[in-house]
């Protein structure tokens, strides 16, 4: 993958870590008993919420935006009941054409990564217009690598983002009425 054109990295003087051995049984992830759960205490906390998803920006990131988006019931990928999958679907289709309707972002890409948490959650990542070194499965590590993007930017994107989802899909922005939640 070093050899790729998007890499990040040289592939000159890497070099590939030693595989470990299995650890049997896995370790609990974190939140796997729902009471230890930082997404269960947060469900009403992010940009925009309707009764049953939330979407959270995700601070410090190097590329325009970082979005995260949760079921707010204690839900992963494989228990998600089929009508919340399907809206999933809808959602997330949502998301990507607001994310992309930024000025300044071509890609919204979309990543599913359980390994770390047992609580569902769907990143997006907004990768900036004329940046094709940041194509594909690289994007992420590119974000690691980068400077952090202006807060003030991404809080704007972020409005912007959550405003064109409750317009389009339905749900609020937290905090817009007075309330903090549902």
């Amino acid at each position: 993958m070093t050899g790729w054109e998007i890499s990040p990295f040289e592939a000159e003087g890497l070099r590939v870590s030693p595989l470990r051995p299995p650890v049997l049984p896995e370790p609990p992830r974190h939140g796997e008993d729902p009471a230890d759960c930082d997404e269960c205490r947060a469900r009403d906390e992010g940009i925009w919420l309707d009764d049953r998803w939330r979407l959270a920006r995700i601070p410090g990131v190097g590329v325009p935006l970082v979005l995260m988006l949760y079921p707010r019931d204690h839900y992963d990928m494989a228990d998600l009941p089929d009508e919340l999958a399907a809206e999933l679907g809808v959602l997330t289709t949502h998301v990507v054409r607001h994310v992309q309707a930024l000025p300044h972002v071509s890609r919204a890409h979309v990543y599913r990564i359980g390994d770390g948490a047992a609580h569902l959650h769907v990143w997006f990542f907004a990768r900036p217009e004329g940046q094709a070194q940041f194509f594909g499965s690289w994007l992420p590590v590119w974000d690691d690598l980068l400077p952090e993007y202006p807060a003030d930017v991404a809080d704007a994107d972020a409005d912007a983002v959550a405003d064109a989802l409750a317009a389009s899909y339905g749900g609020r922005r937290p905090g817009r009425d007075g309330q903090a939640g549902l």
